[in-house]
Parts: C-alpha cells; structure tokens; sequence
C-alpha cells in the first residue's frame, strides 16, 4: 500500500514537472531567405524541432516512471530516446539564435581568437565548412571552445548528440547537415548550403556565447 502510494506521488511530482517547449524563433520564416527558404524553414522548426520536443518530454515521463518503480531495465532502454531527442532540442535552439537576417559582426575578442587559433578568419570558415559537409550520413558540424586549453576547434557530431555532452565542447556555431534542413532547396548539394549558412551567420550571438564560455 505504501508503495503504491509512493509511485503515486512522483508520477504526479513527474507530471508537474515543467515540460520542455518549443522555442520561438527570433525572426519570421522567410527571414533568412533567399539562403534559407520560408518552407524549409517553416517544417524545419515546426515539425522536425517540435517532433524532438515532444518525444523527449515522452522519454522524460516514461523515466520518470521507470525510476519510482525501480525498473532498470526501462531506464537504460531509455538512454538513446532521452540522447537523440534531448540533443535536437539543445541542438536546434542553439541553431536558430545562430542565424539571423542580420547577425552584425563578431567582437574583437572573437575575431582575435579566431585569428590565433586558425590563422585567419577565412580558414576557419573553410574548416568549419569542410568538416560540416564531410559529415557522413546526418550530423552537426561545430566550432566549439575548449575551456581546457582556452581554445576554439572545430568538430563534428553525428545524429543529434550534443556537442559539450559528446566532446566537452561548448557550442558557439552549429552547421545543421541533416538532409530536412537543405535538401527541398539545395537538394544533394551539401557544399552549396553550407557556404551560403555564413550569410545568415548570427556573429552577435556566437560572440555572446564566446564570452560567456570564458568565464
């Protein structure tokens, strides 16, 4: 009895827990365009983004769950769904504050780093574009700060894994590679989408998370 009461109690706590949203986007749909079209980018946030959203506030319950009742077995099952669904949300919001129809220019301190780590502006722009199309199947390309040696890279992930959770990265510029997020536009050519994102690069916000990462 008291058992059964106590799984009461956190399956209501778990259902009281504040569910994860979709986030808003800054700007309108057809913003970006023409480097990102008003379809692309309409399906893009409102189906794929919200489809991560909602299943991962799905995993959530379903751990919550699996958790008062003891069930391990449900609980490592779980671990892909809560990776793959929580990284789309993490991902995705990070990846619209990273564009904008006018994303201004980087600080002083971002293009300093930038210059000491790749040598120039423009090599990091062609690394970043290289990893980002040479991603295989889907992914993320990334420039990240490593807050060990105080330094910019750049990597890449597969899927939906996280950048910091997948390399201890902090994210500041993510490249979406999946196919939904080009391919009614670009169709197969990666390399073209890629090399146009910078047009719509938001260089304030990825500033913004480049001075909150040295702290």
């Amino acid at each position: 009895m008291f058992a059964s009461r106590n799984l009461g109690a956190v399956i209501r706590a778990a259902g009281a827990r504040q569910k994860h949203t979709l986030p808003t986007l800054p700007y309108e749909y057809n913003a970006l365009e023409p480097v990102i079209s008003r379809e692309i980018m309409s399906l893009h946030h409102s189906k794929h983004h919200a489809t991560y959203v909602n299943n991962l506030n799905a995993a959530e319950e379903k751990l919550a769950t699996a958790q008062a009742k003891g069930d391990i077995s449900t609980i490592i099952n779980l671990a892909p769904a809560l990776k793959f669904n929580g990284g789309g949300h993490i991902n995705h919001t990070i990846f619209w504050q990273n564009l904008s129809p006018n994303g201004g220019k980087p600080t002083d301190a971002l293009t300093k780093a930038i210059e000491q780590n790749f040598g120039s502006w423009e090599n990091m722009k062609n690394q970043l574009a290289a990893a980002s199309v040479g991603v295989q199947g889907s992914g993320w390309g990334w420039l990240g700060y490593n807050k060990q040696s105080k330094k910019l890279q750049i990597a890449t992930c597969l899927n939906q894994d996280p950048l910091q959770a997948t390399t201890g990265l902090i994210p500041l510029f993510g490249i979406d590679v999946w196919e939904h997020a080009y391919y009614l536009q670009y169709k197969n050519v990666r390399a073209d989408y890629v090399k146009a994102i910078f047009d719509v690069a938001n260089w304030q916000d990825v500033s913004a998370r480049f001075e909150q990462a040295m702290k």
